[in-house]
């Protein structure tokens, strides 16, 4: 009696399906690898010329290449001009970016970048400087430090040094900045508790060193009298020690307080050209935007605000601080 067996399997079709087992593969391992595929985050900055951001945007890209997964950032300069902020913003859109980090060029004015990139459903990070307007909607972070506290800071210990009496001077930085209405306003709350102290004259020096020589120049040319030049940042108090180092005043005898803490603005206090200053931490804002932007991507949840601390900086603890 003959006995059938089962016909053999073609061998064309057992390399198809080696094939098509082998296809499977690799477009799960190539789905896999865009998932692992560098993040890619724009960053809108409002200038890049100004001292300390320079070192915020540096932090930044070191932090960047820190992240296991890969992050790539895209750095814009707006040169101070809002129009062209929000078109990169919107260029940023455009290209499908994973996140957006924003150092506002006028804090009044970022409800357009705010609608626009949460319509898209980028998360959005502002840095560095927040939005005028505290109700932030989902979707948007803010990491930056309390800048009343760094006038208050200044304040109280200048304050304290001109034993609660003297006329005292304000170097204002960008006026459409509210770091410098907080820095300001910090300095003026504690100088109400003093009725001893005057302020004769405030100006904005735009956060430039040379502005700030320029004024402190046209004060003393003008023969006003001053205990104390209370600056929003170093830059501008670096210009006004030398504004009055040129004019012949005695070292020591007008304090002068910053804020920042740059690498400048800590030689300028070891030296005493500068009575304080106040540590602004670029590393750890520029770690926290970057954290956020990559959790946010991946839809991890984030905290809203996110606080920096300053510090205060004099010459005691000036080796201490570093960018």
């Amino acid at each position: 009696m003959k006995t059938s067996t089962p016909p053999a399997t073609p061998l064309r079709s057992t390399r198809s399906s080696a094939i098509r087992r082998l296809c499977l593969a690799m477009a799960v391992s190539l789905a896999s690898g865009a998932a692992l595929a560098d993040l890619k985050v724009g960053v809108a900055m409002s200038q890049f010329d100004d001292t300390w951001l320079t070192y915020l945007r540096e932090d930044m890209g070191a932090k960047a290449k820190s992240v296991p997964e890969g992050v790539t950032l895209q750095f814009e300069d707006a040169r101070g001009d809002v129009v062209k902020q929000l078109s990169q913003v919107e260029s940023f859109i455009s290209q499908k970016v994973d996140a957006i980090i924003v150092n506002p060029v006028d804090t009044a004015a970022t409800a357009r970048i705010t609608k626009e990139a949460t319509d898209a459903g980028i998360p959005l990070i502002y840095v560095n400087r927040s939005p005028d307007d505290r109700k932030i909607p989902a979707g948007v972070v803010v990491v930056a430090s309390d800048d009343i506290k760094a006038g208050e800071m200044q304040g109280q210990y200048l304050a304290d040094k001109l034993g609660g009496k003297g006329n005292v001077v304000i170097l204002l930085g960008d006026l459409a900045n509210n770091s410098t209405q907080g820095r300001t306003k910090g300095v003026k709350e504690i100088l109400a508790k003093y009725p001893g102290i005057k302020i004769d004259q405030e100006q904005s020096g735009t956060w430039l060193r040379q502005k700030g020589m320029d004024l402190v120049n046209d004060w003393i040319t003008q023969g006003r009298k001053f205990d104390a030049v209370f600056s929003n940042n170093d830059e501008m108090a670096i210009g006004a020690a030398m504004a009055l180092k040129q004019a012949g005043v005695k070292e020591g005898s007008v304090l002068i307080g910053g804020v920042d803490g740059t690498p400048d603005g800590l030689n300028a206090v070891k030296k005493g050209d500068l009575a304080v200053s106040v540590y602004q931490d670029a590393k750890g804002q520029a770690d926290a935007a970057v954290d956020a932007a990559v959790k946010m991507a991946h839809k991890q949840p984030v905290e809203q605000w996110v606080w920096v601390p300053f510090q205060l900086i004099t010459a005691a603890n000036a080796d201490q601080f570093k960018h």
